[in-house]
């Protein structure tokens, strides 16, 4: 397994993490069986990073995840987990909650869920807009100080955010949704990351299964008929789109998904893709994208296929939207 640092002061991990929302009915039921069948398979090829949060399934994704990884040395993966994101019955999500005092609270659930003494990196899922990002940053140095955390991580924030997160404690990484159909990151937010030495961890680098070549429109259960990206108007001018980076695929010798993790890894050192994979199957189609190599042309041809902007509606309907740190 290749491995890749996150920025200057985080910690190395594999070139490609897990990221385990899927296995919590993000994208309608998942078997249980097969979800922690898939975090053993993954853990065997030498993915290390593992990624939740404590909203997946309203803790359903840490206790799952705390019967994959229960035998495993702790320190051969590390956890990356969410918090702060509020969710109703029915999951009807209600804002953030991002003060210190709940930080600490929401750590002592997570650490008892996963069955673990320490979270690898901690991060806020949205900025709580009514609480300086300082505080929130603060909170998280105490429970570093204390034990309970290795590293700062962020989430979904703007390039000002960064900075003053960064000022209170060095941050390891910023996750975000980046994919050759999501590039809002490349104008400001990656430049900052690279500038302060912060890696990025990328999720949605399939696009949540269109640059996956898997998904067909029609399913009436699946949450993605709510995404604009996925709606009737936009779903076929985005998938004209992957037939394209599939012609492009085809040439190299891999699958679309492959080059289109592929792609994302090869956009800078310190960024990591997290797959989301929830069947086996799937993760061995992801893993050999790491060795696909794009050369000059090769990024040519993929630009042109996809070029920045081409994809059609938001990555989230529009009353999530208002939470992002960047757009599209």
């Amino acid at each position: 397994m290749q491995t890749r640092t996150l920025g200057s002061t985080g910690p190395t991990v594999s070139a490609v993490g897990l990221g385990a929302m899927s296995m919590s009915g993000a994208y309608g039921p998942a078997d249980r069986g097969e979800s922690i069948a898939t975090v053993r398979a993954a853990l065997d090829a030498g993915v290390t990073l593992v990624d939740t949060g404590d909203f997946y399934g309203m803790g359903h994704n840490e206790l799952l995840l705390s019967e994959a990884l229960r035998g495993r040395d702790r320190d051969s993966y590390l956890l990356s987990v969410k918090f702060g994101q509020q969710v109703g019955p029915g999951m009807r999500f209600s804002g953030q909650d991002c003060r210190p005092a709940s930080v600490r609270n929401f750590l002592s659930y997570s650490l008892t869920r996963l069955g673990v003494d320490h979270v690898d990196i901690y991060r806020p899922a949205r900025l709580d807009r009514s609480v300086p990002i300082e505080d929130t940053i603060g909170a998280i140095k105490e429970m570093i100080d204390a034990g309970y955390v290795r590293y700062v991580g962020l989430s979904e924030v703007d390039a000002e955010t960064v900075r003053r997160a960064h000022a209170v404690h060095p941050v390891a990484d910023l996750q975000i949704e980046y994919s050759l159909l999501s590039r809002a990151v490349e104008a400001d937010v990656l430049p900052t990351l690279q500038e302060l030495g912060i890696g990025l961890t990328a999720y949605g680098v399939l696009g949540r299964g269109l640059l996956s070549g898997n998904w067909v429109p029609g399913r009436a259960d699946d949450p993605r008929n709510h995404s604009p990206r996925f709606s009737a108007e936009n779903a076929s001018h985005n998938l004209a789109l992957v037939d394209a980076l599939r012609r492009v695929a085809d040439a190299k010798g891999c699958t679309v998904a492959q080059l289109a993790i592929a792609w994302v890894a090869a956009q800078d050192p310190s960024i990591v893709a997290l797959v989301g994979a929830r069947t086996r199957q799937r993760l061995a189609e992801a893993l050999p994208a790491l060795d696909v190599k794009l050369s000059a042309d090769d990024l040519e041809e993929i630009e042109a296929a996809v070029p920045k902007g081409a994809a059609r509606g938001d990555r989230y309907p529009a009353a999530f939207m208002s939470s992002l740190g960047v757009g599209n």
